[in-house]
């Protein structure tokens, strides 16, 4: 970088968009998937008619069969488990619309620092207001917390008496469809904005209070396939070109842990169990956006069957037949041609991997040396989109955004803090963090965008200690001439009373 003109600072560097780069489109194999379907009638016809509510057929064959291969459950996914959704946050607004009631589901328990977009979705369906922080810990989530939150939820819905507490007041009774006492969100693989990875322990305890509170754990899966070694992140050079997919194909191609839906699928019985409604506590909530791209709008949610049934039943699945139907036929080209399989090994895990290397090594060189602190993995597998950065004491992240944001566009930590929760997001210091995104831009503005960060920062470091040194000389200045007057007191009233010069001298 050394030869490299000088860069142009007058267009900023997004740091904070968390869209895939064009490049990394399967833009080819799109194009092949949608000819061969459209030049086909059957095919054609299929996505271009109502879909059945469930979704496309062979798509959610296909998505089952490429989800048993990467999560490797005990029990195969089924297409019956599965139904096609308009993406991971359309259909959270789905599963909001038939699992809760305004009234009788007490609160949304979101895992924070949170992905700041879902917020709305919450609310539109109801529940601003009632949406609760749960700190992530090194493990990803303290479920202690979470147990004793809830715990206090339940004694307060007693203490309501006759407004919902006892039974939904908005939504009618259905066999279809049941409603949940409590909802909780969270990123439990490489988490949107900190990156961290829910253990498998607590996947399992994050279960079993689930089950404890009649609770529906609604997790975002969108990273889920994005994931490479930790040390190719370390070990790669910020300037060539690796391919991480070469160093542990084993952990790539394959998850690292089981998702919450299995975990509850298997766990002291699973959904089946004595005493149990058959709709389980979690489910799986994912999509394509990542890994072929977010204009799709294509994803699909797994449960029990009763579950997956019930979130095909939707009114606006009902009305308007399945969502996302022409693109779910280009999906299901996609996998059963192993087309997206190809593109994700070869071509989108050695980018992000790279990309990941390059923010890294960016950091280490510009910002470590200011006081920013750079999270250490606690796993052997990274991934996801994100980097969470935290501050120098001194530093203040809406600051420090908003005055990098000419040069450079990075988010602030507060903007990931859970509304209408003002206790718990004061005490989790947001403040002290930022969020970079390696996904959107070129790679070789990766580098410079936290360049610039780290000239804005020390920018502002150097303002703070100048401004302090210069109170601390005013202090001196203003101390020693209280001093002064101190002592013109002293020897006036040492003249008033007769003393001599050198009883003076011994006085000072």
């Amino acid at each position: 970088m050394g030869n490299a003109a000088p860069a142009d600072m007058s267009n900023p560097i997004n740091l904070m968009r968390g869209w895939p780069h064009p490049s990394l489109l399967p833009i080819a194999a799109l194009r092949t998937a949608a000819a061969t379907v459209l030049s086909h009638a059957d095919t054609a016809h299929d996505g271009l008619l109502y879909g059945p509510d469930p979704g496309y057929g062979p798509a959610r064959e296909a998505i089952a069969d490429w989800l048993t291969t990467f999560y490797r459950p005990h029990h195969a996914v089924t297409p019956a488990r599965l139904c096609i959704t308009g993406g991971a946050s359309q259909n959270l607004g789905c599963l909001l619309n038939v699992y809760t009631d305004p009234s009788y589901t007490r609160h949304i328990w979101i895992v924070a620092p949170a992905y700041m977009l879902a917020f709305r979705i919450f609310e539109d369906a109801g529940f601003a207001g009632r949406m609760r922080a749960v700190p992530e810990d090194d493990e990803g989530v303290d479920v202690d917390f979470l147990r004793r939150e809830m715990e206090r939820s339940e004694e307060e819905a007693r203490r309501r008496k006759g407004f919902g507490w006892d039974r939904p007041l908005f939504k009618p009774e259905r066999q279809r469809a049941k409603v949940y006492k409590h909802v909780v969100y969270c990123v439990p693989s490489f988490a949107n904005p900190s990156s961290k990875t829910m253990s498998l322990r607590r996947r399992r305890q994050l279960v079993r209070v689930a089950r404890e509170f009649d609770a529906l754990v609604v997790p975002d899966e969108v990273y889920d396939f994005l994931q490479w070694p930790a040390s190719s992140s370390s070990s790669a050079s910020a300037t060539v070109k690796t391919d991480a997919a070469d160093e542990a194909p084993s952990l790539l191609m394959t998850a690292h842990l089981p998702r919450l839906v299995d975990v509850d699928r298997e766990l002291e019985g699973g959904p089946e169990r004595p005493g149990a409604d058959g709709f389980g506590n979690a489910c799986s909530n994912a999509s394509f956006s990542k890994i072929a791209g977010p204009g799709l709008s294509v994803g699909w949610c797994e449960g029990t069957e009763k579950f997956a049934y019930g979130v095909s039943q939707t009114g606006t699945t009902a009305s308007g037949g399945a969502p996302s139907q022409l693109s779910s036929t280009y999906l299901a080209h996609l996998l059963r041609t192993e087309a997206l399989q190809t593109h994700l090994h070869t071509h989108l895990l050695p980018a992000y991997a790279r990309r990941h290397a390059i923010l890294q090594h960016a950091i280490k060189t510009y910002l470590l040396p200011l006081g920013f602190t750079l999270p250490e993995p606690v796993s052997t597998v990274v991934g996801g989109y994100f980097i969470w950065l935290v501050l120098p004491p001194r530093l203040n992240a809406t600051a420090l955004a908003q005055r990098c944001a000419a040069q450079v566009v990075i988010a602030a930590g507060p903007v990931f803090a859970v509304p209408g929760d003002d206790e718990a997001g004061k005490g989790m210091g947001f403040e002290g963090c930022v969020r970079l995104c390696f996904a959107w831009e070129e790679e070789e503005n990766l580098r410079e965008g936290v360049r610039r960060v780290g000239l804005v920062a020390k920018g502002m470091l150097e303002q703070q200690q100048e401004e302090e040194g210069g109170e601390e000389e005013k202090k001196k200045k203003k101390k020693k001439e209280e001093e002064e007057e101190e002592d013109d007191d002293d020897a006036g009233k040492g003249v008033a009373n007769g003393w001599s010069g050198s009883k003076l001298e011994e006085f000072k």
